[in-house]
């Protein structure tokens, strides 16, 4: 793969013009500065402000971070929900040339010090309910210089034992509304978030205002997000920029919800904000949208949601949640993929392409969305194998997903260990894949995940969307576990909704139009829950651990 710069004819239009990421909160401001911005206030209700509002506190948090010394190339840490202050924060810190640093709540105390201490953050701006956060992982960061409370109580309300602390609305009060904003180098980090640490300690990407101002535009383009949509960020927002959707929403000044904090246990308050202010573009996963859709079956008046496209990553989608979705609710559930090192997004399946429509039956068109859909404009894909060699795009031949682009990360921060990680200017993204002849995307599992049985491949998670579709299954697991004859078997992993077991009889009767008799599992586990990680992704780790010498014997 050439990675020579051939240079042409000198160009005319206005290239020294940089990708900066305030020129999107600048422009909607200036042409729409009366659209609304909904977000849940402390007491758990709803209070609306509108661009212009936000604005002005966006220039004066900029102003108050300047005030305390925060320059160009500092590292400023956010440790908030999806609140309107963080949201002022997306703007305020990269606008100063500062990097806002994205502190993943679910990481350990110790791994999220590590984060704040390899960053070198210098601030940290944290949400007075996340106070025991932050004095937890205070310890493990001594190079901060101060912190920064936000909340609506007054500074003599609030207790902590954090060093150096300022209130952030006090600050607020006495900062400049007027801001003369740099033109920062587009290469230049806008901000940084940190892989989950499954293996090893957490790994830092740091993203450019030139990335994420393309990501953006691949964002809108894909999506369609207009000024007349509501877009409602149920991502945490300090996890991979909330998948570039608050820059795709603001793009397009299009509405904006943010639900602030919320709990599994309070998906009925996501639900109804989402009918009552018309929410038409939200992004989430399997997990949260199960539970809406189940919620909304109980609902005595079925809304209607046709205008709504609903962003699904981690996993994979059942069928049946994408079906119910679009028979109750007229909702497209759009398959989306990617990861922290990719901004996120390289994929998008938007249904099917034209050349498509009139020669699939209705069940090959709903099998079709389980794909990961159309490689987005400007990212680059190849598929090898375990030498690196280039695999075809068939749909049936799996193998590593490679991944370059401009929004695609080229190293790791501060990581000298990372070349294993890239290939020929790809990143490698541990992801086992097939793309078809019509140029769709399917991950058929993670590398480390895939199940290894006499020299072919099973895949887990295709196995684990067939198993969940059994009406008393609730969740299920794959993971292959060591076999003295055949290398690797799969084994199953269950959970059932009356804790009685399924006969193995009736789980090959409905792995049987997918799999083949030799990738049957011979194995069924029955368990309460399981086990899963800080970020909620199903622990196959701790599974394979667990269970490591259930063939030892030969057989």
């Amino acid at each position: 793969m050439t990675t020579d710069i051939v240079k042409g004819l000198p160009a005319t239009h206005g290239d020294h013009h940089q990708l900066n990421t305030t020129t999107f909160i600048r422009h909607a401001v200036r042409t729409y500065p009366e659209q609304e911005i909904v977000y849940r206030a402390a007491d758990g209700g709803w209070d609306r402000y509108t661009y212009a509002d936000a604005y002005t506190r966006i220039k004066q948090a900029a102003n108050l971070l300047r005030g305390l010394g925060v320059a160009p190339g500092d590292v400023v840490g956010v440790l908030d929900w999806n609140s309107r202050r963080h949201f002022e924060l997306y703007w305020a810190v990269p606008g100063i040339a500062a990097v806002m640093l994205q502190m993943n709540l679910r990481l350990t105390p110790g791994d999220l010090g590590y984060v704040t201490d390899h960053s070198e953050a210098s601030w940290v701006l944290v949400d007075e309910s996340l106070l025991p956060v932050a004095e937890q992982l205070a310890p493990h960061a001594p190079q901060v210089r101060g912190w920064i409370v936000m909340s609506d109580k007054p500074r003599d309300a609030i207790s902590t034992t954090l060093p150096n602390v300022h209130h952030f609305e006090d600050l607020l009060a006495s900062a400049a509304v007027d801001i003369d904003w740099p033109t920062i180098d587009e290469t230049s980090a806008y901000s940084a978030c940190y892989t989950t640490g499954t293996t090893g300690r957490p790994k830092g990407i740091y993203y450019s205002h030139r990335g994420i101002y393309l990501h953006t535009l691949a964002m809108v383009a894909g999506l369609g997000i207009r000024t007349d949509d509501c877009v409602m960020f149920i991502t945490p927002m300090f996890h991979a920029q909330c998948w570039g959707l608050p820059q795709a929403a603001v793009h397009s000044a299009a509405k904006i919800v943010l639900p602030g904090r919320y709990t599994a246990d309070e998906t009925d308050k996501l639900v109804d904000s989402m009918i009552s202010e018309q929410v038409t573009v939200a992004n989430g996963a399997p997990a949260i949208f199960q539970p809406m859709i189940d919620y909304i079956k109980t609902l005595d008046t079925k809304p209607d949601l046709s205008r709504a496209r609903l962003l699904s990553g981690a996993s994979e989608p059942p069928l049946s949640l994408m079906r119910d979705f679009y028979e109750i609710t007229g909702a497209d559930i759009i398959q989306a993929y990617g990861a922290t090192e990719t901004t996120p997004l390289v994929t998008l399946n938007l249904g099917l392409k034209p050349s498509l429509r009139t020669t699939l039956t209705d069940d090959q068109k709903w099998d079709r969305k389980r794909r990961q859909g159309l490689l987005v404009p400007g990212v680059d894909c190849r598929i090898v194998d375990a030498d690196g060699r280039d695999l075809p795009f068939d749909g049936v031949t799996q193998g590593e997903v490679l991944l370059r682009g401009p929004w695609i990360i080229e190293r790791y921060h501060k990581l000298d260990d990372d070349a294993d990680r890239f290939l020929d200017g790809y990143w490698r993204s541990g992801d086992v894949g097939t793309i078809d002849e019509h140029g769709y995307l399917k991950i058929t599992d993670r590398l480390k995940d895939v199940v290894k049985s006499g020299g072919e491949w099973i895949s887990s998670i295709d196995m684990e969307n067939a198993l969940v579709a059994h009406p008393r299954i609730r969740e299920a697991a794959v993971v292959g576990i060591e076999h003295p004859k055949w290398q690797e078997r799969p084994v199953v992993l269950a959970a059932t909704d009356d804790g009685a077991e399924v006969p193995i009889e009736e789980i090959h009767a409905l792995l049987s139009g997918a799999f083949a008799r030799w990738q049957m599992p011979d194995t069924v586990l029955y368990v309460d829950t399981l086990p899963r990680t800080s970020v909620g992704k199903l622990d196959k780790k701790a599974m394979r651990a667990a269970h490591a010498d259930l063939y030892k014997n030969p057989i």
